[in-house]
């Protein structure tokens, strides 16, 4: 089992880091973003750097929707499966989100996909799963950066009710 060694402050963040900083204090966040010595590219690897129980990290999976060709983000515990069908149900057929596409459409390189700050405004939705947790943590524009929230920030923030969108892993 690995030690969890603790988050830094950010010194000087990447524009995409940036972002999410500035989207984060225009929402009110009171936790800034912190680096990770360790890269926290998959949730498991996040989980492991903070010392957390994986579905404490809310991860954003990126499908592209057909009709608009807008990203669609779903936010959702870092130990369930984005449910496409579910997803689609609710927002349109999907197709897969390439790494061009969710870098053009979010801002941001997978594995560093924050909820906030994005370049264009997702369609998004947000997992139920996430409130058996009251403290959550997800990415902030960078593969080493994280920030800490409560799952009642989501649907504030992206305008999106809880919904079932998941399945275990």
């Amino acid at each position: 089992m690995s030690h969890a060694m603790p988050p830094r402050a950010i010194g000087h963040p990447s524009e995409s880091v940036q972002r999410v900083i500035d989207a984060l204090a225009a929402l009110g966040h009171a936790e800034p973003p912190v680096l990770l010595d360790a890269a926290a590219r998959t949730a498991q690897q996040a989980a492991d750097a903070l010392g957390v129980q994986l579905g404490q990290i809310a991860k954003s999976i990126v499908f592209r929707h057909v009709d608009s060709n807008r990203a669609v983000l779903v936010v959702c515990a870092g130990d369930r499966r984005g449910d496409e069908h579910a997803v689609a149900a609710q927002v349109g057929q999907l197709a897969r989100a390439d790494a061009d596409f969710v870098r053009t459409t979010t801002g941001f390189a997978i594995g560093g996909v924050s909820p906030g700050g994005h370049v264009q405004p997702p369609i998004a939705l947000v997992d139920q799963s996430l409130w058996r947790f009251a403290r959550i943590w997800a990415a902030a524009g960078h593969p080493h950066a994280v920030f800490a929230l409560r799952p009642d920030d989501l649907p504030r923030w992206l305008g999106a009710a809880p919904s079932a969108v998941t399945r275990p892993v």
